[in-house]
């Protein structure tokens, strides 16, 4: 077995052939690329490593002594899900191909192979098997969203019976809270059923970037990417407003929280050329809350404010404490709100943008009411916005 450097790696492979001019060509031009790389005789050996090691990739030789190589493909399919398995061979039919393919095989090369092949090849396994890991994690998210939506519309009935009593006062609540399951619901089911072909174009344009020069075709390739980066972000919106868990700290930053949302938009902020302006109080002031939550809030508020911003603006955002109250003003510099629509703005669905979704302000106020704060308008004309927001402190 050998062992490259302890260094940074783009990824873990495990090469098993019984032949050792081919473990050791491939180690090298693997090595040279930034993997990092095992390397055995025999198969039993290899599974030792892989169980040690949990490589995201596997070369694995078709003609093996001892355990064959077929039968090694499915016992490290059955035993490491996560590993993805390409495989060596010199009998290069159809026969063989569909046989490796049935039994877990995610490519197979012919013997000899071409150092650019080898690995050009390997990086495409790795991007699929990126691809497709996410996926599962989508489906199991996806589990984990209806069942917290099931546990909700529960809590919601639970409310309806204890507060029948003020009908007319619950009516308006328990209107918007069916609104946020309905879209529980949506966003689950959209989650997976979208972003499988998302990731699939997204995979696809991105190879095809590889083989061109034309820089038409590149400038058409980067836009497909940004409308699937646009569609993604709606999909988050979407399930962050299904998201029951909370991890409550009493030692939230309102400074920080704002710092970290202001971090995922940096890119954008600085290809927009927009300009970032923080006034805190010097003193930071500790709130009890679920820092992931109050994340959203000005995630969606930021996004709304960049909106407004095509061509550049400023943002100016501010920390007070007033009294016993942690106050943050958030300011753009867009066009501002329309008057005759100010009053319909939290409401879920509402939206003046073809492609808004219409639930990025209603999440505001429900998360701001979860901590017994509140979210108002404070000021808006055609020179920009002002959303005051306040929390009570924690003591």
């Amino acid at each position: 077995m050998t062992e490259t450097p302890q260094q940074s790696f783009k990824a873990t492979i495990v090469i098993i052939d019984d032949d050792i001019h081919i473990l050791e060509l491939a180690s090298v031009i693997l090595s040279r690329r930034g993997y990092q790389v095992f390397t055995a005789l025999k198969a039993r050996q290899g599974i030792e490593i892989i169980d040690a090691r949990q490589p995201e990739l596997v070369l694995l030789d078709y003609m093996m002594p001892e355990v064959d190589g077929l039968s090694a493909l499915r016992e490290i399919r059955t035993r490491f899900p996560r590993t993805y398995v390409v495989m060596f061979t010199g009998k290069g039919n159809e026969e063989i191909a569909v046989e490796l393919m049935k039994a877990g095989a995610s490519e197979y090369l012919l013997k000899p192979f071409n150092n650019r092949d080898l690995v050009d090849r390997l990086d495409k396994v790795l991007r699929i098997r990126e691809i497709e890991l996410q996926n599962l994690a989508l489906q199991e998210e996806q589990i984990r969203l209806l069942e917290q939506i099931d546990a909700w519309n529960q809590e919601l009935q639970q409310r309806v019976r204890e507060k029948s009593d003020a009908l007319q006062k619950a009516h308006t609540e328990i209107s918007q809270s069916e609104k946020l399951a309905a879209l529980g619901y949506l966003s689950a089911g959209m989650a997976h059923e979208i972003r499988n072909p998302l990731n699939s174009i997204a995979l696809f344009v991105q190879l095809m970037r590889q083989n061109t020069a034309d820089s038409e075709q590149l400038e058409y390739q980067g836009k497909i990417l940004k409308e699937i980066d646009r569609i993604d972000v709606i999909i988050r919106k979407l399930l962050d407003a299904s998201r029951r868990t909370r991890t409550i700290s009493d030692d939230v930053h309102m400074d920080e929280v704002i710092d970290n949302a202001l971090e995922v938009f940096s890119p954008q902020i600085e290809t927009g050329r927009i300009l970032i302006q923080r006034s805190y109080c010097d003193v930071p002031v500790r709130i009890k809350a679920d820092p992931a939550e109050l994340e959203q809030i000005f995630t969606n508020l930021l996004l709304n404010a960049l909106d407004e911003m095509p061509a550049g603006g400023l943002i100016n955002i501010g920390v007070y404490r007033e009294n016993e109250r942690v106050v943050v003003r958030m300011s753009d510099s867009g066009g501002g709100i329309p008057e005759n629509v100010l009053p319909s703005i939290f409401d879920p669905f509402f939206s003046t943008k073809t492609r808004g979704t219409g639930m990025g302000l209603p999440v505001v106020q429900r998360i701001a009411r979860i901590y017994d704060g509140n979210v108002v308008v404070e000021k808006t004309s055609c020179q920009g916005t002002v959303f005051r927001l306040d929390f009570p402190v924690c003591h």
